[in-house]
């Protein structure tokens, strides 16, 4: 019988973990979600940012309308399943082409999910949003990232006065009829039930339509460190956890990327791992249908072992 070969660390053999067992991978089941970092600039740096955005950080540069509109003529030609069209960063709204990269989207009939601080980047373009709401209505929603309903929590996180800056947008987000949705963090030791109740508070307060029993109006994100030491996932991984590789987000989702210097956007396996260039699958969607091999600790801790996804649909 053959032994197979032993790697010396974890998370670099595509094939094998570093104990020798079969590395679990993911299929594209079905193109579902098309994700696009729109720049991995940002109005404010994150204390545990997973894709270290910053006003300085650009090794993702601006996509622009031409890139996008590219990527939404694919699914067009090729007649991919997509449904909704995710929109992340860095802050989206630091790309000035953004509001027009909506607007193409969203005439073309796809639900539209951006992913947003809500500050001043966000709140300068109100007038076009709104606009956009009233021709648009539900297609289009917000995720804010909101890390705590502790202003002091979420400070210390994004630096002073962003929890008040956040909620800000929020409100007017909310006055103005569009659909919210909040991205929280496990950032302390709170159980679930009780952070649940405190963001309800603090809504109830502020008169912001969020319904905070309602996983998508509400997620909770596990917390994804550069430190973290996660087991690896392997075949058998999927029975022990009773989990289906189905449900992990590369088996219904793909994410746009420019790297800075390349003469080409290109299509990466999720929205998680935008730098690691194994993770790069073609310049085309057609190009990227192709397994995903969980080596990375982010797809152990978030998507499998945290059973999170970026890209959670409405009900």
């Amino acid at each position: 019988m053959n032994t197979p070969t032993l790697v010396t660390a974890k998370f670099v053999d595509p094939v094998r973990t570093a104990k020798g067992e079969r590395r679990a991978r993911v299929d594209l089941k079905r193109l579902e979600t098309l994700w696009f970092n729109t720049g991995t600039l940002c109005n404010i740096k994150c204390q545990n940012c997973y894709i270290e955005s910053s006003p300085s950080n650009d090794r993702l540069v601006y996509l622009s309308l031409a890139d996008v509109t590219a990527y939404l003529d694919e699914v067009r030609d090729e007649r991919l399943p997509v449904r909704m069209i995710g929109f992340t960063g860095g802050e989206p709204f630091m790309n000035r082409d953004m509001v027009a990269i909506l607007t193409k989207t969203l005439e073309r009939g796809f639900e539209t999910l951006v992913l947003t601080n809500a500050m001043r980047p966000m709140m300068r373009r109100r007038e076009e949003l709104t606009r956009l709401r009233e021709a648009h209505g539900g297609l289009l929603r917000f995720r804010v990232s909101l890390d705590s309903h502790h202003a002091a929590i979420h400070d210390a996180e994004r630096g002073v006065g962003s929890f008040a800056k956040a909620m800000e947008g929020l409100r007017f987000l909310s006055r103005e009829g569009f659909q919210i949705e909040i991205a929280g963090r496990h950032l302390d030791a709170e159980p679930e039930a009780v952070a649940r109740a405190g963001y309800r508070a603090l809504f109830d307060r502020e008169a912001i339509a969020v319904d905070c029993n309602d996983p998508v109006q509400l997620v909770i994100f596990p917390e994804m460190t550069p430190d973290a030491n996660p087991p690896e996932i392997t075949d058998a991984c999927w029975g022990i956890l009773d989990k289906s590789p189905d449900d992990v987000m590369c088996a219904t989702s793909r994410m746009v990327v420019r790297r800075k210097g390349a003469d080409a956007p290109a299509v990466v396996a999720c929205t998680l791992i935008a730098y690691d260039e194994r993770f790069e699958l073609g310049r085309t969607l057609k190009q990227a249908k192709v397994p995903v091999p969980l080596n990375h600790r982010h797809c152990a801790t978030f998507c499998v072992l945290g059973g999170a996804a970026c890209g959670v649909k409405k009900s």
